[in-house]
């Protein structure tokens, strides 16, 4: 039965790690030797992985993911915290420019996630962005790359973390302090990160995505029958002003395009993904379908909240409501906006996990040191995201610095220096096409380091900036965030 799974029966190909580790060690002989296959020197069933090693009965399977629940894992990602930013960008950029930026980012992007699916496909001892770094750059690309990798997505745990403390605020009107409440969302969702494989947590992927959905829905429906948004001024002296093109400053523009940025920045979650699916070859057509059904939703969603709004948008947009509608939209995201963290928690954390125990036989089984390593990398990566969440307690500046900084790192440059690596010496070399693809990815590459180097200069000044003014709240700080903008 033909299931895309080679079949060999090597001593080197039932090593549980990787070929960047065989490498190492000098034991590398051909790239064929690291793909999965079902081994019948170990019975019917027990798949051999190139990253889990040996997968039987009595421990979890981290090969079961279906292309369906994969898609929905990859929109639920992506569709959370990054749409509650959008209608921000629109007002700094206007109608217009926002669409186009919105498209561009989602091709560009879109591009760096079908690359990660046929990177693996060819190279399938990868399991994370570090991997490849590894493979691409040695030692400390492997480093450089996995810190950045890991990093980033414990940010935008934070960021999680921040906006369900925001959430908390507004349905109980600040019952206690801000710092409680994030801490209540740390233990909400470490406690579910701890759920062993994607699989398991699909279902929850599910959930959230209804719960998001169903907020901004509600948000629009709203604003599209009210009087006025709740930012705007008492009395009548007041009107919505919405613009077909704006005339941002540099530094507000590229704060916007870090915003939307910030929105398709999953693409280093998406190595964890099609590392667990049942089929990989089947990644590209989740990523068709996520992708164009994410753009379509950050159009609408973005366009019709700012049609509504104007420049009296909230930060999370869910604010912009009137003051009971707000407490039912935070109502109705919250269970989307945990599930959008606990999936963050458990690919950070599953990132260290593999880490520590990728030579060992605890990577795959059900033994004291597995669960020990495996919870202790969930609490570790929780706090850390909470911290983040407590040092940089503002929604917007925080996800335009991580969008900048690190997103299209890890987003764009890296992906599209993959694709040249691989294709560099590719059979089609010289031919119209091969110089068509290549000039397109060193376009996407230099087009990435652009907007990391101004983006992140622009979020560094506009938090400068906040915080003179007084317009930020202080780190660690108990006050109400429920009103901020």
């Amino acid at each position: 039965m033909d299931n895309g799974i080679s079949v060999s029966t090597t001593e080197t190909d039932r090593e549980p790690y990787g070929l960047a580790d065989r490498a190492e060690e000098g034991k590398l002989s051909d790239p064929e030797v690291a793909k999965p296959h079902l081994d019948p020197e170990l019975g019917q069933g027990k798949l051999v992985d190139a990253v889990w090693g040996t997968i039987e009965g009595d421990g979890p399977n981290y090969r079961s993911l279906s292309w369906i629940k994969a898609t929905v894992l990859q929109l639920k990602t992506q569709v959370g915290l990054g749409i509650l930013g959008l209608p921000t960008a629109f007002n700094i950029l206007g109608l217009v420019p926002g669409i186009i930026v919105i498209v561009a980012i989602a091709l560009i992007v879109g591009w760096s996630d079908y690359v990660v699916g046929t990177f693996k496909l060819n190279h399938p001892e990868v399991y994370t962005v570090a991997d490849v770094g590894y493979m691409l750059f040695g030692f400390w690309g492997r480093e450089i790359l996995g810190f950045a990798f890991w990093l980033q997505i414990v940010a935008v745990t934070g960021a999680s973390f921040l906006s369900m403390s925001v959430a908390f605020n507004t349905i109980t009107e600040h019952a206690t302090c801000t710092v409680v409440w994030a801490i209540v969302a740390m233990v909400i969702i470490g406690a579910l990160a701890s759920i062993q494989t994607l699989s398991r947590i699909s279902w929850l992927g599910w959930l959230g995505l209804a719960s998001i959905m169903s907020s901004v829905i509600t948000l629009m429906i709203s604003l599209g029958v009210s009087d006025k948004p709740s930012l705007a001024p008492a009395g009548d002296d007041w009107s919505i002003d919405t613009k077909i093109a704006a005339t941002p400053s540099f530094i507000d523009a590229i704060n916007a395009v870090c915003i939307i940025i910030f929105s398709y920045a999953g693409t280093p979650n998406y190595f964890s993904i099609v590392g667990e699916m049942r089929e990989p070859k089947d990644f590209t057509k989740s990523v068709i379908v996520g992708q164009t059904l994410m753009t379509t939703v950050y159009l609408v969603v973005a366009a019709v909240v700012y049609h509504y709004a104007g420049q009296y948008i909230a930060s999370p947009a869910l604010g912009t409501a009137g003051h009971t509608i707000k407490k039912v939209c935070y109502g109705l995201a919250l269970p989307g906006l945990a599930a959008g963290g606990l999936i963050l928690v458990h690919t950070a954390a599953k990132y260290v996990f593999v880490r520590i125990l990728r030579k060992s036989a605890h990577l795959s089984k059900n033994t004291p040191t597995h669960y020990a390593v495996w919870y202790g990398c969930i609490s570790i990566t929780s706090i850390l995201a909470f911290v983040i969440a407590e040092a940089i307690p503002f929604f917007n500046d925080l996800i335009s610095l991580i969008g900048a900084l690190l997103g299209t790192l890890i987003c764009i440059q890296t992906e599209t220096y993959m694709w040249v690596w691989d294709h560099w010496r590719a059979p089609n070399r010289g031919t119209k096409k091969w110089y068509a693809m290549m000039t397109m990815n060193v376009i996407f590459h230099f087009i990435g380091w652009f907007i990391l180097v101004s983006g992140t200069y622009a979020a560094v000044v506009t938090i400068h900036k906040d915080f003179q003014d007084g317009a930020l709240s202080q780190p660690f700080s108990c006050a109400d965030n429920s009103g901020s903008s």
